[in-house]
């Protein structure tokens, strides 16, 4: 990773020891901090167990999660395409992810693909170079949108049921750790609802921001907990997934 001693948290900060989405609206707009909380939430509990050896960040952005591994890692290489809405300093090479990766097969011991794979055109020959790319017992650790609104257009090509997921991995040779949804039916309404009220003139992001407050205090009562976790069998707001190259 290049220029680290100049890398600065962007989308995701800790806050009390915790990773979540940056309250800067320059980093993650009001109306997404929710959905940003549950991807930091997940990254944040699994880098520790299942981060490790030289890291490849594929789609990186500026780098949000440089943060939560550092300290796991030996090496951090970075890669983003030339088209990137997040230039950054920090890029060490620029490739187009649907054609292949310029690195020798079993370079990397993780992966981390964060909000990457819905913008990729061909996400079964990603998968597979991901796999050829990882060392045996190497890992790939990533998150994916699902009832979600159209971003970063007009590169935003998928949406991935958990049975997708599943098929694209295994059909890549991956052995599936991790596939849960992230997000049911309260942070759905939550996340539609924001986003359509935040750019109401003067009151729009005042609203947008006590409807997501509102839902984060539902979601910590068992009630909100057992309803977000029953919806989301059929409404999930997106995917997280862990998989591991086998030896």
């Amino acid at each position: 990773m290049k220029n680290t001693e100049q890398w600065k948290p962007s989308k995701f900060v800790y806050v009390a020891g915790k990773l979540k989405a940056s309250r800067n609206p320059q980093e993650v707009n009001i109306s997404s901090r929710l959905v940003a909380d549950l991807t930091a939430a997940f990254y944040d509990t699994n880098i520790k167990t299942h981060v490790t050896g030289k890291l490849l960040d594929l789609g990186c952005g500026k780098v949000p999660l440089y943060h939560a591994y550092k300290d796991s890692v030996t090496g951090v290489v970075c890669v983003d395409w030339s088209g990137s809405l997040h230039k950054n300093q920090y890029l060490d090479y620029e490739m187009d992810l649907n054609q292949k990766l310029n690195f020798a097969d079993n370079s990397f011991d993780t992966v981390i693909l964060s909000d990457v794979l819905e913008h990729i055109r061909k996400p079964d020959f990603l998968m597979s170079e991901i796999f050829r790319v990882l060392s045996p017992k190497g890992k790939l650790l990533m998150n994916v949108p699902f009832y979600y609104w159209l971003h970063e257009e007009p590169y935003d090509y998928y949406r991935y049921t958990k049975f997708a997921l599943k098929s694209i991995a295994e059909d890549a040779g991956f052995s599936v750790i991790k596939l849960e949804a992230t997000g049911g039916a309260p942070e759905i309404l939550t996340d539609i609802i924001s986003k359509l009220t935040v750019k109401i003139p003067l009151v729009g992001r005042i609203t947008a921001n006590i409807i997501q407050q509102l839902t984060k205090l539902f979601l910590n009562f068992n009630f909100g907990k057992k309803i977000s976790k029953k919806t989301a069998l059929k409404f999930p707001l997106g995917y997280v997934m862990i998989l591991e190259k086998p030896v």
